[in-house]
């Protein structure tokens, strides 16, 4: 079932755990929302961020493959994009830039990152 406030939102997913990815793609696109993605490497995401012209909220996981995901958070964040963060990290372990950023701890359920979407969307 669509869920009206992701109907029709570009969904930018982020994860090097294809499984995860293509869950949460699927998913995504059962409540409505229009998936970005899914990518899972750094460099892929930059030019997918710098690629698209609309990116309406973004699922990051924090680490891809050992590589940080922070330079695409920021890109993000500068556009004004609300990111939702996924880490197995504790919160301390993120840079204090991302303070405000929405967190999911690892192991996490689709259904909880997708009603984390929706809830940086309301704000």
């Amino acid at each position: 079932m669509a869920d009206p406030a992701l109907r029709g939102c570009r969904v930018l997913v982020v994860e090097d755990e294809y499984m995860l990815a293509v869950e949460l793609a699927i998913e995504l696109e059962d409540v409505g929302a229009i998936v970005v993605g899914p990518v899972g490497d750094l460099v892929d995401a930059m030019a997918l961020i710098q690629r698209e012209q609309r990116i309406d909220a973004a699922i990051l996981d924090v680490n891809l493959g050992g590589e940080m995901v922070f330079p695409a958070a920021d890109l993000l964040i500068e556009r004004g994009v609300p990111v939702v963060l996924t880490t197995g990290y504790d919160k301390s372990a993120l840079p204090s830039r991302f303070s405000g950023v929405a967190l999911c701890e690892k192991p996490v359920g689709t259904r909880r990152l997708i009603n984390m979407v929706d809830h940086v969307l309301s704000l």
